[in-house]
């Protein structure tokens, strides 16, 4: 498959390498324990120099922080505790100066409790105008009691709360996700309206585009019946989840992309949890979204069969499509790779090899904000826990915070030059001294320098051109793969591994005698 297969398969963001801004945790400039977008606009030449040509800022909008910014109130401004409009534009323009582009994350499927439509609806009679714009329904049994139907939350406990008017106890709304983050009726026109003022109101402002929301969200099945299936762990693994991926969400797409198609050289990307690929190649037609997260790669086990299934699965994807592939090992809401591949040293080798196949890939190539530090996940107290998660699973779910931690910039203790305040929003481990930018940026063998030199050569390596790769002969353990003249090489067996015929060019550990060792990749021209 060649660049011109497909009209914008050659644009910017075909083969870009986006790096994830979590800002609450990437750099603070007001001494709040929070990180900011001016703290992200300080640290700019940090980033042009590790080499990515994109960024995406997870959500800054006004919002009152129950689910650390996907439960927006106000999705056309920037909530103080991330700075203002004006500190966004410093953002963008800073960014653009530098060669790198800036996309946003909005959240379409739902919006905070406390959005002024919320609030209106809440005061409105049960069949009014303002409901309609949300799920708002009776419930069943006597009096009325009992929720509409048997949905519960992605987070834990019923996905329905009911409402309590002057009259007493009222009709019960919809919530996927939290109590405090509404599900919006899509096949309500207000919504799609409102949606293209928040598109264009960004875009107008310089924005490169979009990461989506829960893509596969959106639309609701006719008449929401009951599902089959409870299980929350269950209906992870599962596409027949009547709540989400429903064919109605398309012409929701479609209309999202006719607008942003109003500014070409914008990109939409979609959190789409679709494991059938035909399915999931649907969100990437031409006229739906740009790209869209394959999380096979991410979810495979460190283990050479996995990972070249998970590989091949992701290609085939977007093979019928004619879409670019997209790759990540890491994002806010998932363990670290470092933890995820068993930790300590055997993590972060086997994280550090993962990083080359990553960046060997054709496609887009996401980054999670401290992923080019090695971070491990971060065992947090109990009581500084603050995703939803923990508190709607009753304490048994300890949720996402533990890889949502605080980059450490410099120093030998906590905040480590994150900010000047010592107690961060998430406390940060006091033995991460090793791991901070200033650390690595002296060792040649760290990761971070291992990441810039990767990224380097796949920006400058004519050999990573084409949309495909080529496997070759490989033993047990091993996986060898071809993209033009440049061969991957990772081993995940226990012992040494003889490399094919090429000089190294990127190596995740030295070679000894010219073999590979296990648990490490290298690059080979």
């Amino acid at each position: 498959m060649g660049s011109g297969d497909r009209p914008g398969h050659g644009a910017w963001w075909a083969d870009s390498v986006f790096y994830q801004v979590y800002p609450r945790s990437f750099a603070d400039s007001d001494a709040d324990g929070v990180g900011d977008l001016d703290g992200v606009t300080a640290h700019l030449d940090y980033l042009q120099h590790l080499g990515v040509d994109a960024l995406w800022l997870n959500p800054v909008m006004v919002s009152p922080m129950a689910d650390h910014g996907y439960d927006v109130a106000d999705p056309r401004d920037i909530d103080p505790l991330f700075g203002d409009l004006a500190a966004l534009d410093r953002l963008v323009s800073a960014a653009h100066q530098r060669g790198i582009r800036l996309t946003m994350d909005l959240v379409p499927n739902h919006t905070s409790s406390a959005h002024p439509w919320f609030v209106e609806a809440l005061a409105a009679e049960p069949d009014g105008a303002a409901r309609a714009r949300y799920f708002f329904r009776d419930g069943r049994g006597p009096g009325g009691d009992l929720p509409p139907n048997n949905w519960i939350s992605v987070f834990g406990g019923p996905a329905w709360t009911r409402v309590t008017g002057p009259d007493g106890p009222g009709q019960w709304y919809l919530h996927l996700f939290d109590v405090s983050q509404p599900d919006l009726n899509w096949d309500n026109p207000e919504v799609l309206a409102d949606f293209e003022r928040t598109l264009r109101f960004w875009l107008d402002r310089g924005v490169d585009g979009f990461r989506i929301d829960v893509s596969h969200g959106m639309a609701k099945p006719p008449g929401l019946p009951d599902m089959p299936v409870t299980d929350v762990k269950l209906l992870s693994h599962r596409d027949d989840d009547p709540r989400f991926n429903r064919p109605g969400v398309h012409p929701i797409h479609r209309a999202i992309r006719a607008i942003i198609d109003d500014y070409p050289q914008a990109v939409s990307v979609g959190e789409v949890w679709v494991h059938d690929n035909a399915q999931f190649a649907a969100y990437l037609r031409p006229d739906e979204l740009h790209l869209a997260f394959n999380f096979r790669l991410l979810q495979a086990d460190f283990d050479a069969g996995q990972i070249r299934k998970a590989i091949d699965n992701s290609l085939a994807s977007v093979a019928s499509v004619g879409a670019p592939a997209t790759w990540a090992l890491e994002n806010h809401d998932v363990e670290r790779a470092v933890s995820r591949y068993g930790g300590g040293a055997g993590g972060l080798a086997r994280a550090r090899a993962m990083a080359l196949v990553l960046l060997a890939m054709p496609g887009a190539v996401f980054i999670y904000n401290g992923q080019e530090l090695g971070l491990p996940n971060v065992e947090l107290p109990e009581w500084a826990l603050q995703d939803p998660v923990w508190e709607r699973s009753g304490h048994t779910e300890r949720g996402r915070d533990g890889c949502r931690v605080p980059l450490p910039w410099s120093g030998t203790s906590p905040p480590f030059g994150f900010s000047e305040r010592p107690d961060t929003w998430l406390p940060m481990p006091p033995d991460w001294t090793a791991l901070t930018v200033q650390r690595q940026s002296r060792d040649p063998g760290s990761t971070l320098s291992l990441y810039r030199e990767a990224l380097r050569v796949r920006a400058a390596y004519r050999g990573f051109d084409g949309a495909g790769i080529e496997w070759l002969p490989a033993p047990d353990g091993a996986l060898v793969f071809r993209r033009g003249p440049m061969v991957c090489v990772l081993n995940t067996a226990a012992h040494p591994l003889a490399l094919p015929e090429g000089s190294p060019v990127v190596a995740s550990a030295e070679l000894v005698d010219g073999r590979l060792p296990p648990d490490a990749a290298v690059w080979l021209a």
